[in-house]
């Protein structure tokens, strides 16, 4: 059974605000549960997104997940997925999401100044067929998204994007090892694979 939309929090301030009325028809006219064409085209063309999770005691975490656009694909009308590149070992997102499956994402283009929201559920699987298609990558996360919607972009700052990552892993290219990982405080403490 999916939930509502509205928690009792919020119904409890656009009644305070007078909101309620706005709020219904957003979610009438703009909550989708299926990707459209639009969305599919504006997560392939990102280059990063915001990844929130919580673990088991709701205690949350907002993670900044980059990489070439295109690292994130909808893989079916209601799936999308990515994959969990190296960073600095701590895995909070992955390990919020592997004791409480719910996320939200947040996609933005700041030159477009436009932005999707997407909430669902996540599960990874070390047998997950798109590791091909991710040799660099440690996991793939799927995200089977219960609610899909856009909002409104009035407080988004428009920016330029300058340059890509030169961490952000592409076919036949081995980035730079990061400065942090080559700091005293740090080295003798990489996984195997990673030390010199």
């Amino acid at each position: 059974m999916t939930p509502p939309f509205y928690n009792d929090g919020a119904r409890m301030l656009q009644d305070r605000f007078d909101s309620r009325r706005l709020a219904d028809r957003l979610e009438q006219v703009t909550l989708r549960r299926t990707f459209t064409d639009e969305d599919r085209s504006f997560i392939a063309r990102a280059p990063m997104f915001f990844l929130a999770t919580a673990d088991a005691d709701g205690r949350p975490d907002c993670s900044y997940k980059g990489g070439l656009p295109g690292f994130v694909q909808v893989v079916d009308d209601t799936t999308l997925a990515f994959p969990s590149y190296d960073g600095n070992g701590q895995f909070r997102s992955l390990g919020n999401l592997l004791s409480n499956p719910h996320v939200g994402m947040l996609f933005i283009d700041f030159e477009a100044t436009k932005r999707i929201r997407i909430n669902g559920f996540a599960s990874i699987d070390d047998a997950d067929p798109l590791r091909a298609q991710y040799p660099d990558a440690d996991l793939v996360v799927r995200v089977r998204a219960d609610a899909i919607f856009p909002n409104c972009p009035r407080y988004i700052h428009k920016m330029q994007l300058t340059e890509l990552s030169e961490y952000a892993p592409r076919p036949n290219y081995q980035p730079p090892v990061p400065a942090w990982k080559q700091m005293d405080a740090f080295r003798d403490y990489l996984p195997s694979d990673q030390a010199d």
